[in-house]
């Protein structure tokens, strides 16, 4: 998400930054160059001259000309800038504080993943917010909609609307009512029919649905991947329907962000979620702040931290632990730890969190560093008997040969990971001789992993301004997050530390 913004913006702070001081005219340049790169991204062009005219208000004050490093002021402009643009400060919560069943009406064209977004919502709020959650279907038009809807259900535990043949979606649109009322349901998610394109019999159906279930809340899905063609269907729904938020499906394969910064801008209103996957667990709640830093490089930790938690086993946390702690990690530990880098959406959605790490793409590129890497070492590791697993020396040159030729490598591959595995192994080994203490360092590695190197220039940028606004977790946040990480192996990130490889050398 992002990479072609991001990468613009951070070539055009690169060029100011070194300087001790910056003209008025520099200023003009670097904003010039902000600007088409937010029209290139496919940012509509009337928010593009409102954020360009505010930004240059700003950057052209007094604030920026006696700054002690004026490039970081214009960097934390163009950020609040972004965050101002996405929608403030704070996230706005769903709203669910209603007479029960509070109702969350889901609208959108065809295609655009409402009914997968329904049941990424539902999961969210039964297994996050506690609450009792019905998901009913409108979608008396398209083929298998309703089943589609009652097999998400039942893979993620909760409860659909019995399907009933002939029924219009007025009516279903009442006996949901009705059943959630009896059975005590908190929230009931109406999954609206859809269009391929907008038309009056969609709007006069979703309309006469929203008059009956007086929805709480009204969420428009829309494809990010559609850029400004979902910003117009959200203008157009927005004149229809009482919309109280959006939800930006794809996120994660929208290179460009264009839509994403428009919508906030045209519509006047939140975006509540992004769809960023497949899994039924892949929504995630929409953040400025965050959101904002991802576009200017500085990753997003937080979200890497609840990637990790909700993938953790507690058990296996718990023994991974007790093995750090003893200063153990063989290579059983190393492939637990890279199928925990697969299930947190692999080294390139891993990587895209992390701080100042998108300058390191094509380096990844040269030196064949992809998720294909991964696949590799795992299946040298599972082409190793339990023994070698367990003591690496074992692995002469004749097993080595062995390995290779059942994995489909080469020995100097098995030489490698040996050779990576060794260094992580001695820097558990180190950390341990002083007990948990010095395990908690593992912690602070999180910005410069083995290998790789970390964003810290970057990240150094925005935290010296001061009172500048920075996209880091609040210090509720960042107890949470150091709760998180006490049980993610010994204060470690799975899959990061250790566990991510890194760079090998081009024969």
């Amino acid at each position: 998400m992002f990479e072609a913004l991001n990468e613009r913006l951070t070539g055009v702070f690169d060029r100011i930054t070194g300087r001790g001081a910056l003209s008025e005219k520099d200023v003009e340049e670097a904003l010039r160059e902000v600007r088409v790169a937010l029209l290139e991204a496919d940012v509509a062009l009337p928010v593009v001259k409102d954020f360009i005219a505010r930004a240059k208000t700003a950057a052209t004050g007094e604030d920026v000309i006696r700054a002690v490093k004026p490039a970081d002021q214009v960097i934390k402009i163009v950020y609040d800038g972004l965050v101002d643009m996405l929608g403030g400060e704070e996230p706005v919560p769903l709203n669910t504080n209603a007479t029960p069943p509070a109702v969350v009406l889901m609208a959108g064209l065809q295609g655009s993943g409402k009914t997968t977004t329904s049941a990424k919502l539902a999961l969210r709020l039964s297994k996050f917010d506690k609450k009792k959650v019905m998901m009913a279907s409108l979608d008396t038009r398209r083929p298998a909609a309703m089943e589609q809807l009652a097999t998400l259900g039942q893979q993620i535990e909760v409860a659909t609307l019995p399907i009933v043949a002939g029924e219009s979606a007025v009516q279903i649109t009442r006996r949901a009512l009705q059943s959630a009322k009896l059975q005590g349901f908190d929230v009931l998610i109406l999954d609206t029919a859809g269009r391929i394109t907008l038309d009056e019999g969609l709007m006069n159906e979703v309309a006469e649905v929203a008059q009956i279930a007086k929805p709480v809340e009204t969420l428009l899905v829309a494809d990010s991947l559609t850029g400004q063609d979902a910003v117009r269907t959200a203008a157009a729904f927005h004149e229809r329907l009482p919309l109280t938020g959006l939800v930006l499906t794809r996120a994660d394969g929208d290179g460009r962000g264009g839509a994403m910064l428009s919508m906030r801008a045209v519509t006047g209103l939140p975006i509540k979620y992004l769809g960023a996957g497949e899994k039924v667990d892949a929504l995630d709640v929409f953040d400025a702040r965050r959101v904002a830093g991802r576009i200017l490089g500085q990753g997003d930790i937080v979200a890497l931290v609840e990637k990790a938690a909700g993938e953790l086993d507690q058990a296996k946390a718990e023994k991974m632990a007790r093995k750090l702690a003893k200063g153990q990690f063989d290579l059983d530990d190393l492939a637990g730890q890279l199928n925990q880098m697969k299930k947190m959406g692999g080294l390139q959605g891993i990587m895209g969190l992390l701080p100042g790490v998108a300058k390191l793409k094509n380096q990844m590129a040269e030196n064949n560093v992809s998720d294909k890497m991964i696949d590799r070492q795992l299946a040298v590791i599972n082409s190793m008997t339990k023994a070698e697993r367990k003591k690496p020396d074992l692995l002469n040159a004749s097993r080595k040969k062995r390995v290779a030729k059942g994995a489909g490598v080469e020995v100097q591959d098995i030489n490698r990971l040996l050779k990576q595995h060794r260094q992580m192994a001695d820097m558990v080994k180190s950390l341990s001789k002083g007990g948990g203490k010095n395990l908690q360092k593992m912690a602070s590695m999180m910005g410069g992993l083995p290998g790789i190197g970390g964003g810290g220039k970057d990240m150094n940028r925005l935290k010296a301004l001061g009172g500048g606004k920075m996209p880091e977790p609040s210090d509720d946040e960042m107890k949470a997050i150091q709760d998180r990480l006490a049980g993610l192996g010994g204060g470690q990130l799975p899959g990061g530390l250790p566990g991510l490889p890194g760079f090998p050398k081009k024969n």
